[in-house]
């Protein structure tokens, strides 16, 4: 099994883990109430977009340093949209949880992937 992962939602609204071979990554059993769902997708619909244009900087071939300052906001965009969801994970989930311990456990090994 890898240790790489991929994230997709299933139509459901809800974005579910997988590895690369497929198999599914089991989560936390509770559900999710995230207050900041919309702002979340405006980021990331955003960092997206943004990213795109980064993509055809490169097939146009830009300067180099010019994609190196986009692709540094780029990151600075994914990076605050992190902490937007980690501030209403914190919130909304480990707050509300039975299993706390457990859960940061998990934030703990999230956040050291992350970074």
């Amino acid at each position: 099994m890898s240790d790489e992962i991929y994230y997709h939602d299933h139509g459901d609204g809800v974005v579910h883990a997988h590895h690369l071979d497929g198999s599914h990554i089991e989560g936390h059993s509770h559900t999710h109430s995230h207050t900041q769902t919309k702002a979340v997708l405006n980021r990331l619909s955003r960092a997206i977009g943004h990213l795109e244009s980064v993509k055809r900087m490169i097939e146009d071939g830009r300067d180099c340093t010019e994609v190196l300052v986009q692709l540094a906001a780029v990151r600075s965009a994914l990076g605050s949209t992190a902490k937007v969801i980690l501030k209403d994970h914190l919130e909304h989930c480990i707050s509300d949880d039975q299993s706390a311990g457990e859960q940061l456990q998990a934030l703990n090994d999230a956040i050291d992937k992350f970074m």
